[in-house]
């Protein structure tokens, strides 16, 4: 087949953060991320633009950001945010482009009809055992190509109750009670996992974090499994293969948050049309370059105008892209639809600037976050600290934020008040403004009545 159009996975877990050896985390267990990190380019500035699942993916399926594509939020049940009709999707471009298309797993996407995939399992039929659903994709990869698979994890995501054996009652994060037929459960100890700085060190944080990797795991497997089929059918010099996560880990501080681990994410890609094995590229990359990337890749990149993001497949051979973007933005609004607490973030190497439009009210947290047993644990042990902040920073936030993420990775230091950073506060306004406009922000009015 030519190489300009080979057969593209774009792989995408359910709340899966920077957690794999590739990117740091020593205690998770991800042998088969870290094998196609090796094989591919590990992005370390690799950002989602919304940090909550329907709206992340409304962006990736669309190269638009959310406030424009009309998924302001969750598409099920009450919350019932939905892209406008008229949006152009991946799938429907691929298909005029000549590709075959199918879906697997996760979909948190409405409405259905513009998004026509032309083949896939229904959204539950394998629940969590990624194993199971990766060699049901066997058929479809070894036909005729060029194909795209949009294959969806729905680990490591929240769900399945709580650990009743456990005192804290920990979250099961869709764990099992017995492994999946032909799987193999990876369990982990409380004492055995790293907890990261966002997140307090105390017993409920912990038993969830096992919990955590233990769901991670099984995603691990089920990522390992399609990379088995894909070299088994002889496609594996034919396919580009892109790993993502829709938005940082289920725990408060992450998720649904702005801050840097609900946004920097897992990006790796493996490409036989590029040479780079086993780097990384600290280009600045987000969500909503994916469907140009992915068209880039498969030659139907014929109007960038059309979208918010980019095409980054000319940086993925290089290490530090020296004609590149310096700024990318984030915009998130709705989780529920009772978490109204928008967002708009300009975010460069560097420096990171935070526009809290409605900082007056309480920062508000997703259900089955605020029912956490690590942030219940944490009020309830009244801890002087959660993590590098304390629970009051964390519900109570200024207008803007202003970071510098090279000296204050955790973003605790706001430099937004201070005298000697009042140039760069305005400079990061009227980027924000110059963004909102450019992509069509309803939210842009809030610079002029309030």
């Amino acid at each position: 087949m030519p190489t300009d159009r080979p057969n593209i996975i774009l792989m995408v877990a359910d709340d899966h953060g920077r957690d794999t050896r590739a990117y740091g985390n020593p205690s998770i267990h991800t042998p088969n991320l870290e094998q196609l990190a090796s094989e591919g380019v590990v992005f370390i500035n690799g950002c989602c633009t919304t940090a909550s699942c329907a709206a992340s993916r409304s962006v990736i399926l669309t190269g638009l950001y959310n406030h424009a594509n009309g998924a302001y939020g969750h598409t099920h049940s009450i919350h019932h945010f939905s892209c406008f009709d008229d949006t152009l999707t991946l799938p429907k471009l691929l298909n005029e482009a000549g590709y075959r298309t199918a879906r697997v797993g996760k979909m948190h996407y409405a409405p259905e009809s513009i998004f026509p995939f032309q083949a896939g399992y229904p959204q539950m039929q394998f629940a969590r055992d990624d194993v199971a659903m990766s060699e049901a994709c066997r058929e479809y990869i070894s036909g005729e190509e060029p194909f795209f698979l949009y294959w969806c994890s729905m680990n490591p995501h929240r769900g399945g109750g709580k650990l009743e054996t456990h005192p804290c009652r920990p979250d099961r994060f869709g764990n099992p009670e017995q492994a999946y037929p032909g799987d193999e459960e990876r369990l982990f100890a409380d004492d055995e996992v790293t907890v990261p700085d966002y997140l307090p060190d105390i017993p409920d944080a912990r038993a969830e974090l096992a919990q955590y990797h233990q769901s991670v795991a099984r995603l691990d497997r089920g990522i390992g499994r399609l990379l088995e089929v894909v070299k088994q059918e002889g496609k594996w010099d034919s396919t580009v293969i892109i790993y993502i996560s829709d938005n940082g880990a289920a725990f408060p501080g992450a998720k649904t948050t702005l801050y840097e681990p609900g946004m920097n994410l897992p990006l790796i890609v493996r490409s036989p049309l590029h040479q780079a094995r086993g780097t990384t590229c600290d280009g600045l990359a987000t969500w909503a370059d994916l469907t140009p990337t992915i068209l880039d890749f498969a030659g139907a990149y014929d109007n960038p105008g059309a979208f918010h993001g980019a095409s980054f497949r000319g940086i993925i051979d290089q290490q530090s892209p020296a004609d590149w973007r310096e700024d990318i933005y984030a915009a998130h609004t709705f989780h529920e639809i009772t978490n109204y607490y928008p967002m708009r973030v300009v975010r460069q190497k560097r420096l990171k600037f935070i526009w809290n439009i409605a900082h007056p009210l309480t920062y508000s947290s997703a259900s089955d976050l605020w029912a956490a047993a690590t942030w219940q644990g944490a009020l309830r042990r009244d801890v002087s600290a959660y993590g590098q902040r304390t629970v009051d920073a964390y519900l109570h936030r200024p207008r803007f934020e202003l970071y510098d993420l090279q000296t204050d990775p955790h973003e605790t230091v706001n430099l937004a008040d201070k005298p000697e950073y009042a140039d760069t506060v305005e400079q990061m306004c009227d980027k924000l403004r110059a963004f909102q406009e450019r992509t069509s922000d309803p939210w842009i009015h809030k610079w002029e009545y309030e």
